[in-house]
């Protein structure tokens, strides 16, 4: 149970710090360039505000487009550009190139919007091409909105940060408890072999002293001479004893 609940805590813990990362990236990226002119390395989005080319983009996508050389740009490619027409001049307009022609003498595109297929009224100077369309991230425009409000950065940049940083003071404190435990751990042993080194040096002493009881006391035992040999035997009164009875003496 608590090992499954460690390996549930890691999967969260990564996922959150993944989809932090990608918000923070998306956030910084949509923050440098969105309506402004600044691109990351090249590369620069745009929210799709009409829905002239929905067989490619719909409304509330953003489009990628990368800077290219406009030489290298064939019929069928996908450009943003900057329009020169007076009614929207100045508007950025991902449009699909029909052809190339000239105005006042610069070479142009012609380009057209595929959801009707009707051309654009003025073509597009080479000057006024911003990049070439890469790919789109559908409804990143509303996506992008939303993070500029209050209540999106608190939803998609605090929230999930706040969850982070809560985890890894979990993960920390788990690993301080573990660290102090094993510390703990270490202690008692050492204390143990303390108390082991100091049970067997009482026990020696003990030993010790038993053995000088025991010298002790050999040495102060009072000494007693041994009896004399070769003379008679004494009766109780001091005189000789009477010889057993062992016959003749040979001569």
């Amino acid at each position: 149970m608590k090992k499954g609940l460690t390996i549930t805590l890691r999967v969260v813990s990564g996922l959150l710090l993944v989809f932090a990362v990608l918000v923070l990236a998306f956030t910084l990226f949509a923050v440098r360039s969105l309506g402004k002119d600044a691109t990351v390395f090249g590369f620069k989005p745009y929210v799709v505000t009409s829905d002239s080319m929905q067989g490619t983009f719909r409304v509330g996508d953003i489009v990628i487009s990368r800077q290219t050389d406009v030489s290298k740009l064939q019929v069928g490619d996908v450009i943003t550009f900057k329009s020169i027409d007076p009614a929207a001049y100045g508007i950025v307009i991902t449009h699909k190139i029909s052809g190339i022609t000239t105005y006042n003498g610069e070479p142009a595109f012609e380009t057209y919007g595929t959801t009707t297929g009707s051309p654009d009224e003025y073509p597009v100077p080479f000057d006024r091409v911003l990049g070439k369309y890469l790919f789109r991230i559908p409804k990143g425009g509303y996506f992008a909105q939303f993070m500029r409000t209050p209540q999106g950065y608190l939803l998609l940049v605090a929230v999930p940060f706040g969850l982070l940083i809560a985890l890894q003071g979990v993960n920390f404190i788990k690993v301080f408890r573990k660290y102090r435990a094993e510390q703990q751990q270490e202690i008692d042993r050492k204390k143990a072999e303390i108390d082991a080194e100091r049970a067997e040096t009482e026990r020696m002493r003990e030993e010790l002293e038993r053995l000088r009881a025991q010298v002790a006391q050999q040495t102060d035992a009072p000494h007693t001479p041994d009896q004399p040999h070769g003379g008679a035997d004494r009766g109780p009164d001091g005189e000789p004893g009477e010889q057993p009875d062992g016959g003749d003496a040979l001569l």
